[in-house]
């Protein structure tokens, strides 16, 4: 530990002036969001893997054990999520980026050696509370320096980072699925490759200025304005810190957040969108297609080898649909573009429930069970995922943010946990046709709240969000 202290001091203090603010804005982006990509590949790598972990000659998975394997990450990911937020708080967002990286990599090594089921199921949690802290942390660390104008397409970049993780486990599963799925611990191999973008991660830690809201909270109003100048022109620099100044000055007025002012209305207001959100996300079964989409497609008709490699289309129209998301992302308000998201992903569910209930057997199915999870990726991954996390980074004002969002993304984990425990089961159960249509319930909810209590955001300042909110009427 003595040796990354001394390292971070060296970093912090020989940051080199950059020429160019946007070529370094866009290599800081590019950096910080290898925790996406962690987070992307350790999520869906379990896809594939999971099919030869549950053999008899290796973990001998039942569904129950299999829900546990897959939501173990998920549940430490639950906590990782609220001591990530206040950890990043206290120790600024840089150095607990470092410390993810190197969670991430000695977690994902312990998944690649475990011998047993009990073993996988703790590393996999350790390797959770490293993708939980940098769900919080990465989109809070981009939000805060992006400038207002810029911020949705910086903090979506994470986003995409997490479904190229995913689209990369998927091609790594499916090669190494039909090329060595006769071999013993195939599943090792899948695993092992997530220890690679650790490294760069911790390596590209070099690079990384601390942010500048951060660093103006601790009174290192110097340091905020170089990295502020690093990452803007000069002109637009005095002008952020001048707001910096102003909002922190109002805001030391007051003292930090605890549970009690959740009876304050606006704050309570702000809360409650964000778990909302988060947990809406989840609930509509995202994860059941990332997780166990493998499964799905088994248990609609295809066989392993061609459900690894026909999962791969889910992979790719993920990529290109956080693309086309994020390039409209300055161009149309949240509010229409999240609902038309939410609308695209309910007739797909009710449309995958209806196919299977009614062509059960058909050599039709597993087509049709296919595009429709492609048609659900699309909406979901182009609209509801990139702007849930884009305003969970949006609404929460600097006092609010750790805390606030470590909660509203708690919520979100413990609703993924729950999606990823029970579907197995849920599948075992009462099958695919119910399973997919309480999915749908869930995003006919989320229709109803966006309609109802969700404000716009884009073109606004965080501080200009942040004074909207106080002077609109409560939830």
């Amino acid at each position: 530990m003595g040796n990354i202290k001394i390292f971070e001091q060296t970093v912090q203090t020989e940051h080199p002036q950059q020429k160019d603010p946007k070529k370094f804005l866009k290599l800081i982006t590019i950096v910080s969001t290898f925790g996406g990509l962690l987070f992307g590949y350790d999520t869906g790598v379990i896809n594939g893997a999971l099919p030869f972990m549950a053999e008899k000659d290796q973990l001998n998975l039942s569904p129950f054990t299999e829900g546990l394997v897959a939501s173990s990450l998920v549940l430490g990911a639950a906590f990782g999520s609220i001591f990530g937020g206040r950890l990043a708080d206290t120790k600024g967002r840089r150095r607990v980026i470092l410390y993810l990286a190197i969670l991430f990599f000695f977690s994902a090594a312990g998944c690649v050696i475990a011998p047993n089921t009990s073993v996988m199921i703790g590393f996999r949690f350790l390797l959770g509370l490293a993708v939980g802290g940098s769900s919080v942390v990465i989109p809070s660390y981009l939000a805060e320096m992006a400038p207002s104008d810029k911020r949705g397409k910086l903090v979506t970049q994470n986003e995409l980072m997490i479904v190229t993780g995913q689209f990369l486990a998927y091609i790594f599963n499916a090669l190494l699925g039909n090329i060595f799925g006769d071999t013993a611990h195939v599943w090792r191999y899948m695993l092992v490759i997530a220890t690679l973008p650790a490294v760069a991660l911790w390596i590209g830690v070099l690079i990384l200025p601390e942010s500048p809201r951060w660093l103006a909270s601790k009174g290192r109003w110097k340091e905020a304005l170089k990295t502020l100048n690093s990452i803007r022109k000069e002109s637009i620099a005095q002008q952020e810190m001048k707001e910096i100044k102003a909002n922190l000055a109002a805001e030391q007025k007051q003292q930090k957040m605890s549970f009690r002012e959740l009876g304050i209305p606006w704050i309570r207001r702000i809360v409650l969108l964000g778990i909302v959100l988060g947990s809406v996300s989840q609930l509509v079964g995202i994860n059941s297609i990332m997780y166990y989409g493998t499964q799905i497609l088994e248990n609609a008709g295809f066989g392993t080898k061609t459900a690894l490699i026909a999962n791969v289309a889910n992979g790719l129209i993920a990529v290109i649909a956080v693309i086309v998301g994020m390039s409209l992302l300055n161009k149309v308000n949240r509010r229409p573009m999240l609902l038309t998201g939410l609308v695209g992903v309910t007739v797909a569910l009710i449309s995958i429930g209806t196919s299977a209930h009614f062509l059960e057997g058909s050599e039709m199915l597993p087509y049709i069970v296919l595009s429709m999870t492609v048609l659900y990726l699309a909406f979901f991954q182009g609209a509801i995922a990139p702007l849930v996390w884009l305003i969970l980074a949006e609404i929460f004002p600097m006092r609010l943010r750790g805390v606030g969002m470590g909660l509203a993304v708690l919520f979100l984990w413990l609703c993924n946990f729950l999606v990823g425990l029970f579907f197995p089961m849920l599948l075992a159960g009462i099958g695919l046709s119910a399973t997919f249509f309480l999915f749908a319930l869930f995003a006919i909810s989320g229709l109803i709240f966006v309609v109802k209590k969700l404000p716009e955001t884009r073109g606004l300042t965080l501080e200009e969000i942040e004074e909207n909110f106080k002077k609109q009427s409560v939830i």
